[in-house]
C-alpha cells in the first residue's frame, strides 16, 4: 500500500459520490486530501494553500472547468508548478494534448481505473 504520510492532495470532483470514494482510499494511505467540488473553490483552495503535493483534477467541473482552472495555477506564480493529475471522463487526443500542454504529468481516465489504479498514479508522482 502506498504512503502519502504528510503528503497534502487537492482532490477537485464534483461527483460526491466518486470524491468521497476517492479521498477515503488516499486517506487509507496517510494522505491529508482537501476536496473542492468546482473549479472556482479549487482555485480559492489552491492560492490559500500553495503547498499541495499533488492536485487531482476533473475537466467536466461548475463554474469554472479543469483547464481553466490549470491556466490559473500556471499564470500565478507562487502556485505554478504544483503536479497535477488530470482525473476525467474526456480522453479524446486533443483532451490529452490540452491537458498535457497545460503541465498535467497524467492524464486518467476515471471509468476504465479502479480507485487502486488511481492511488497507484498518485504514488508514482509524488514518491
Amino acid at each position: 500500500m502506498a504512503d502519502f504520510t504528510n503528503k497534502r492532495i487537492l482532490l477537485v470532483e464534483d461527483d460526491n459520490f466518486l470524491s468521497e470514494l476517492l479521498s477515503k482510499k488516499l486517506m487509507e494511505s496517510k494522505a491529508n486530501v482537501m476536496r473542492a467540488a468546482d473549479g472556482e473553490e479549487a482555485i480559492t483552495m489552491v492560492k490559500a494553500n500553495p503547498k499541495f503535493d499533488l492536485i487531482l483534477l476533473d475537466l467536466m467541473l461548475p463554474k469554472v472547468g479543469g483547464f481553466e482552472v490549470m491556466e490559473a495555477i500556471n499564470a500565478d506564480p507562487k502556485i505554478a508548478g504544483t503536479p497535477i493529475i488530470i482525473l476525467s471522463n474526456l480522453g479524446q487526443k486533443n483532451d490529452v494534448e490540452k491537458g498535457v500542454s497545460l503541465g498535467a504529468k497524467k492524464f486518467l481516465v476515471k471509468a476504465i481505473l479502479s480507485l487502486d489504479e488511481i492511488v497507484d498514479a498518485v504514488a508514482e508522482i509524488i514518491k
